[in-house]
Parts: C-alpha cells; structure tokens; sequence
C-alpha cells in the first residue's frame, strides 16, 4: 500500500491533498496517516498544510522534484543534473565529457523501461576499439 501511495503522489506533478488520497486508494483516514507518516519518516515525500473550504488538510508533495511544479525535471535524469546548467568551463560541447554522459544516461532511459527518476549508473563513453 506504501508504495502505491507514493506511485499516486508522484504522478500528480502539483502534489495531492492528503484528504483525496485515502479516498482514492480506497482506505480509511486512519491508515492514510499511518503511509504519509511512513513516507515522511522516509523523507519521501513533503507535507504543506492547506485549507480548502474552511477545512484544514495537506498538500502531499513527492520529495524527489526539484520545486512545487517540478519545474527542473527536464535537466534531470536520475539522480544526475545537467552539466551544462550553471557550468563556467569554456570547454567544446561536442567534446565534454560529462555532457555525453549524461545525453547517454537520457537515451538509454527514453530507450528502456526505466523511469527517469531512477538514479543513472556510471556508463563509459570512450570509444570500444576495433
């Protein structure tokens, strides 16, 4: 149940109000406390409280998007933040080694079942001799 909680509150990108999550996973509130503070204890998830209507709940938020919007997810694969972005060497683009990298962790992850957000393994780019 904990990890379809949190497969619900990763694919909602503004988070999820805890009071819709119970109701959607077909639960009672009690035990929709118990997984939420399972995954916060897990540092999972992040909680904002809310009030809609008057009535006093929480925003669910999965902890491994950058922002409320997931506003960096494009320049993330896995673990692993694009290079380029924020970087001061003056190097050759065609020739950095840490961009080609990363531009081959993003094609084998759209090329395979794996998600993005998985973390990426250290893959060698240098040239198989034949």
């Amino acid at each position: 149940m904990y990890e379809e909680a949190l497969e619900y509150i990763k694919s909602c990108e503004d988070g999820v109000l805890q009071s819709d999550l119970w109701k959607c996973l077909d639960i009672d509130s009690r035990k929709c406390s118990r997984i939420v503070s399972k995954l916060l204890k897990e540092d999972l998830i992040k909680r904002v409280p809310e009030s809609i209507d008057g009535v006093r709940t929480f925003r669910l938020r999965y902890a491994g998007i950058s922002g409320s919007s997931g506003q960096f997810r494009p320049l993330m694969v896995g673990e692993g933040f694009e290079p380029c972005a924020g970087c001061i060497n003056e190097c050759v683009p065609e020739h950095c080694p840490e961009l080609s990298e990363w531009i081959f962790a993003v094609v084998l992850a759209e090329n395979s079942d794996l998600c993005l957000d998985q973390p990426i393994k250290k893959v060698s780019t240098a040239k198989i001799e034949q």
